[in-house]
């Protein structure tokens, strides 16, 4: 987004889409609401599966929205460096990802996040001249208030969860053994239990987002502050928030005994583990081992956004019936190690791409509608 980039967020944000692809994958294989319904697995796959949704699941999206408010920032401070109006520029970007968002849930996959954050962009505008003390205020008010709400039992009834059952086995037959046009139209059509009302679905859409309000801000906060750009100095701070690690999987891991406090456990430990991961790995940047590794997650990370859609197109093209078919068919442990796979040739081929590159399709289509100004691809 600037000319100065910071090599750790970039590192960061490929890093999160690393656990990002890794969390998708119960959705790829199982669906949105079949992958939380999974029974009669292996002692190998239910390990895996408890490994995924405490260590992975919830985190790493998280990390990714700190990330996305701290370059946030720094394209307003890039622009506002040429000395042109920042707000419109914000604006545009937000309308790209809401309209990329819609393109990629209507036509590839129900997963989307883009359409989200363009929205939660709109929400942030208020917030982008506030100082540093004022953003990390609202953040720790928000994830209060956003926490607490999630206060209570969420069980569902006899006939909710018979509903919600057939629902998932309709859902497994179609995007096993269904065409193109069949998965499509299911997807368009198909109604999710307790989600009939089209207007209901909509207002999810836009404030489910909220509750992630305060990493946002964070991550603008962060950006306000310089962080992560004089690291040696900042060691002892990344030393406190790695502390959020520990705090952080033991809420999760507390949180599937149910209860009236699980969701809460689960949200707030969720938001904790990824700041926890964000310090920890900051703290562990300049290590020999990481600094092996940190350029093909750099790499990654810079063509983020044409990675997480390519992410889709070959899981729906593996998975889906018009693809291999192997839905639900490689096992939550098989998923992890093919993720590994398709992470592994994401790094090989984004290291390669950006010898000769500067930026990815897709974000050189984002680019040039925020700016409204086209720059040179070719190095």
């Amino acid at each position: 987004m600037t000319t100065n980039r910071i090599t750790f967020i970039d590192t960061m944000r490929g890093f999160s889409l690393f656990g990002i692809l890794m969390a998708n994958l119960l959705i790829f294989q199982f669906g949105m609401y079949g992958k939380d319904e999974l029974k009669n697995l292996s002692t190998l796959d239910n390990g895996a599966l408890y490994f995924v949704k405490i260590v992975i699941e919830g985190s790493f999206m998280p990390i990714f929205t700190i990330l996305f408010g701290f370059s946030l920032i720094k394209l307003i401070e890039s622009i506002r460096r040429k000395k042109n109006k920042s707000r419109w520029s914000v604006l545009r970007r937000a309308i790209g990802l809401i309209a990329l968002g819609l393109l990629h849930s209507i036509f590839l996959w129900e997963g989307d996040i883009l359409f989200s954050y363009g929205c939660m962009t709109l929400f942030l505008i208020p917030f982008i001249n506030r100082k540093p003390k004022t953003l990390f205020i609202w953040a720790g008010i928000l994830f209060v208030l956003t926490t607490a709400l999630t206060y209570g039992s969420m069980e569902a009834t006899k006939k909710e969860q018979k509903e919600l059952d057939t629902y998932i086995e309709q859902a497994n037959d179609v995007y096993a053994n269904g065409s193109y046009l069949e998965i499509f139209d299911f997807r368009a059509n198909a109604e999710v239990p307790g989600m009939e009302d089209p207007s209901f679905i909509f207002i999810v859409l836009i404030f489910a987002p909220m509750f992630y309000a305060p990493l946002f801000l964070f991550g603008m906060a962060l950006a306000k502050k310089q962080a992560f750009t004089k690291m040696d100095e900042e060691v002892k701070w990344y030393k406190l928030g790695a502390l959020l690690v520990p705090i952080g999987l033991a809420c999760k891991s507390v949180s599937f005994i149910e209860s009236d406090f699980s969701s809460i456990l689960l949200m707030g430990g969720s938001q904790l583990l990824a700041l926890g991961y964000v310090s920890l790995a900051a703290l562990l940047y300049k290590t020999r081992p990481v600094q092996l590794l940190a350029p093909a997650f750099e790499s990654v990370g810079k063509l983020s956004l044409t990675n997480y859609l390519l992410q889709t197109i070959i899981c729906t093209t593996v998975f889906y019936g018009y693809g291999l078919g192997l839905y639900g068919k490689l096992g939550v442990f098989g998923g992890i190690l093919f993720g590994i796979v398709v992470y592994s040739l994401q790094c090989v081929l984004s290291l390669a791409y950006l010898k000769k590159f500067k930026r990815g399709p897709f974000e050189t289509v984002l680019r040039v509608w925020t700016n409204w100004s086209w720059t040179g691809q070719v190095k």
